[in-house]
């Protein structure tokens, strides 16, 4: 750790001033917790009266968007906060993942084309729009191979998406109270799996410390019943994706860490002046309509997500263990009021946005490969 890291106070910062508790809550914990395994001072929650000119490292809820909002918060490259920076705010969301339907779609400004030609051959197959003109005939050209997914771009842990399964079911859909500005604001329209596995791989760059991990995603039923996330568990490994590739990964899992790859360089190439210490990629499995096997990536977290924790908990065991290779770490997430398992590291309980009751904590195991 270098002299200027030594003199930072870390804080937590909620970007959004109406996040919910949970959100909030783990902000800090998480904060809290990566101070002491760094040995530095937790300074509590943003405050740009209180914090003044202090030197800072930022772990905040969300993506930094726009220059306006990084020079406010003194963030000038990756190693002043855990997160990421993008110049705008359709950047950090999953309208990236895939192309236009033509050139003469509407584009927000600031979208690089060469960010899906980059990715084409890692993502499933779908097309981002932002504007109700476009809508139709995106579906239209979609849906020929079957249903597809549509996924409003900043929505999180699966809300909010549909399953259409035919044009006739999307015109219905546009008839819809307030369609026009959910298109408006961005839609991704994807083609829908069956038998999904999602899994996760990424990187964390933490006070000179790389962390490179892969690993899988389950689905939890929250209170009004729907299937969200429910947390991860990861392989993680001190070093970068070499390091990790080198372990003896399942075909499928090595097949999702090469896509990741291949989506984090092109966000380098396509968007040069986006930056982030933290870099997770969701990568989903699973048979066409057709019974083939797709794998693509989903979209990408450059900000704290539900596997945050883990990432946390695996610095801190290479942190006490230096020589150690690999872990295994695993967030959980559960809207079922229960005792901590044993051993497990309590994140948050509490309310939840959508329900009365959230659980999330962690477990580590020893990796026996």
């Amino acid at each position: 750790m270098t002299p200027t890291q030594r003199k930072k106070r870390v804080v937590a910062h909620s970007v959004h001033p109406g996040a919910s508790q949970h959100v909030v809550e783990t902000n800090r914990a998480l904060a809290r917790w990566l101070a002491q395994i760094l040995g530095l001072e937790f300074a509590g929650d943003y405050d740009p009266l209180v914090h003044g000119q202090d030197e800072l490292y930022l772990l905040p809820t969300q993506t930094i968007v726009g220059p306006a909002a990084a020079r406010q918060l003194r963030v000038t490259g990756p190693d002043d906060l855990w997160g990421g920076y993008v110049e705008h705010d359709f950047i950090c969301t999953k309208a990236i993942t895939h192309g236009l339907l033509n050139k003469n779609a509407v584009a927000p400004p600031g979208w690089a084309p060469l960010f899906s030609q980059r990715v084409r051959n890692v993502v499933l197959d779908g097309l981002s729009v932002f504007s109700l003109n476009d809508a139709r005939p995106a579906a239209s050209h979609l849906l020929y191979s079957g249903p597809i997914r549509m996924k409003p771009i900043h929505a999180c842990a699966g809300r909010g998406q549909q399953v259409i399964e035919s044009l006739e079911h999307f015109d219905e859909l546009l008839t819809q109270p307030d369609v026009a500005r959910q298109f408006n604001e961005g839609v991704v329209l994807e083609q829908d799996l069956q038998q999904v596995v999602t899994y996760s791989a990424g990187q964390s760059f933490i006070a000179g410390h790389v962390l490179s991990y892969c690993g899988q995603q389950h689905l939890t039923e929250d209170a009004d019943g729907e299937q969200v996330y429910g947390g991860s568990e990861l392989l993680v490994v001190q070093g970068g994706y070499p390091e990790l590739l080198a372990l003896p990964l399942p075909p499928d899992v090595r097949q999702a860490v090469q896509q990741a790859r291949v989506f984090d360089a092109a966000a380098d190439e396509a968007y040069p002046r986006f930056f982030a210490s933290r870099r997770n990629y969701d990568i989903a499995q699973g048979l066409d309509t057709e019974g083939r096997q797709r794998s693509g990536v989903l979209e990408q977290s450059w900000r704290m997500g539900g596997a945050s924790s883990a990432e946390v908990a695996a610095l801190q065991a290479f942190i006490d263990h230096p020589g150690m290779r690999a872990i295994r770490v695993s967030a959980v997430e559960t809207y079922v009021d229960q005792p901590l398992p044993a051993d497990a590291i309590e994140v948050y309980r509490g309310p939840a946005e959508h329900s009365d009751f959230l659980l999330k904590y962690v477990t580590v195991q020893s990796y026996d490969g």
